[in-house]
């Protein structure tokens, strides 16, 4: 009770939110902070799920592997293409959706939620469903383009390297480009409409209003959601894999799909922990870069 009674006001409320906030660190330690450790423990060590003999220290040999791998370079164009393209897409898109939506006619409120519908659906349900839909016997893609001529035969769109790629960035596309748009809408709608209204006094037109005072208003919003989906899709797993799994001949398989591959099929615990801890380098690196730039704007803003 003394010690109690000695402790100021500030003290016991450091105390009592250390309290409350210890459940939710130890969950964290558990499941965020062990983890990764552990994978970068194993990135130095040799760790075979089969072989267990095969252990101890082994420094930069597993990096080595993994750079000397006959399919790291090909992953790595994968999956900058995947990223950045993906990326652009569902920005272009979102952004152009989230301006037709912020016009006023009959039935926005309709489409707006609408529009939100291929976010919501899971990336397992939607990749199964356009793997059939793209089906080059039986899908209703090729269906409709043999029969309105746009092509003579049916395409293998995820079964050739010259489509695959495309066809994937195009469904990831569609299914994330709605989170941009409700982003890009809510931001939209807290633009001072007198900025606007000032704009089209002065003669400028729609895009260079949209260029002048819009744009420059979404930098913000658009800083953060672009950092966002680019550490997701670079790390995106599930959706290549239940389309394509990588293939035809490595032609989708990216930096993720490498990893499962190392540590699920060779059970080469050591190498796959070794590009994960690459990656991961790779992310803190864009996570600072984001934090200055974020840090800049911020300061511009003020």
């Amino acid at each position: 009770m003394n010690k109690f009674k000695k402790l100021t006001r500030d003290q016991r409320k450091w105390r009592t939110a250390i309290i409350m906030l210890l459940p939710a660190l130890v969950f964290l330690a558990l499941l965020i902070a062990y983890p990764l450790g552990k994978v970068i423990h194993d990135a130095f060590y040799h760790v075979h799920l089969i072989n267990k003999s095969l252990t101890g220290f082994a420094g930069a040999a597993n990096f080595q592997k993994v750079l000397a791998d006959e399919h790291f370079g090909q992953a790595v164009k994968n999956t900058a293409y995947w990223t950045i393209f993906s990326v652009l897409g569902e920005y272009l898109v979102g952004m152009v959706t989230a301006v037709l939506l912020n016009q006023k006619f009959k039935g926005r409120a309709i489409f707006r939620t609408c529009i939100f519908i291929p976010w919501l659906v899971p990336i397992i349900v939607a990749g199964m469903t356009w793997d059939w839909m793209l089906n080059p016997e039986f899908g209703i893609i090729n269906y409709m383009l043999t029969n309105m001529h746009i092509i003579s035969e049916p395409i293998n769109f995820l079964g050739d390297s010259k489509y695959a790629m495309a066809t994937v960035i195009f469904v990831n596309i569609w299914r994330s480009f709605p989170y941009y748009t409700i982003s890009f809408l809510s931001a939209m709608q807290s633009i001072p409409g007198d900025l606007s209204e000032a704009a089209a006094i002065d003669g400028a037109g729609v895009f260079k209003r949209f260029f002048r005072v819009t744009l420059p208003q979404l930098r913000s919003v658009s800083l953060v959601i672009v950092f966002i989906h680019i550490i997701w899709t670079a790390i995106n797993f599930d959706f290549i894999w239940v389309m394509t799994e990588g293939g035809p001949n490595y032609a989708t398989e990216t930096l993720p799909l490498m990893i499962y591959r190392y540590s699920m099929k060779k059970f080469d615990v050591g190498a796959a922990s070794a590009l994960s801890t690459m990656m991961f380098t790779v992310m803190v690196v864009l996570f600072i870069f984001y934090y200055r730039k974020r840090s800049s704007l911020s300061d511009d803003m003020a």
